[in-house]
């Protein structure tokens, strides 16, 4: 084999090498964030496992609700915000409505500011990551179970936080499925427990 070959060879080779480790570097980094929290990202709670006993101290939780260009949907929290006692297991509730005159299929990401708390959001049940389809005109109500881990209260980093922002983003989702339509104001059907996402 020619030096020329061999270099073309090891250069395929490097760029195959580099081109997986592009691809496989965002769902591990996703799952990173999910496990630890980093980045502002709520952690998944085990469905099974029982939240942390509740506590008398409190902690205020918004819903920021947003909607990308190009995805023609009305999405809000049903409620701006709600009190809740630390380790206590909380069901907030989101809206989204297909204004278009086509079936659509959409998929929500996360966030939680501030970033520091986002380790202590355990989220049990939700509806983001998991494709959401809404046929022409159809609303659904979307669910969101978690609770506030008490240590945040004993964290030196942390303790003083009184208010967290749970925000979701609804975009369309790249590859576009079709479902059997729902019921007019039912509920999508498809919601995972977040640790199966």
């Amino acid at each position: 084999m020619s030096g020329k070959a061999r270099t073309v060879i090891l250069a395929v080779g490097l760029l195959v090498v580099m081109v997986g480790l592009v691809v496989a570097s965002v769902p591990l980094y996703s799952l990173f964030c999910k496990v630890t929290g980093f980045g502002g990202t709520a952690r998944e709670a085990d469905a099974s496992a029982p939240a942390a006993h509740p506590m008398a101290q409190t902690m205020v939780v918004r819903f920021d609700a947003s909607v990308m260009k190009g995805l023609p949907w009305r999405f809000k929290p049903v409620q701006s915000s709600m009190t809740v006692h630390l380790g206590e297991t909380s069901l907030a509730y989101f809206t989204a409505e297909n204004r278009s005159d086509e079936p659509i299929t959409g998929t929500a990401t996360f966030n939680v500011t501030p970033v520091k708390a986002g380790q202590y959001v355990n989220k049990i049940a939700c509806f983001c990551f998991s494709e959401q389809h809404l046929e022409p005109g159809q609303k659904a109500e979307l669910p969101v179970s978690f609770f506030i881990d008490p240590a945040i209260a004993s964290d030196p980093d942390a303790n003083e936080v009184r208010t967290i922002t749970l925000s979701y983003t609804f975009f369309k989702a790249r590859k576009q499925t079709s479902a059997s339509p729902a019921p007019t104001g039912a509920p999508t059907p498809n919601l995972p427990s977040e640790g199966h996402s």
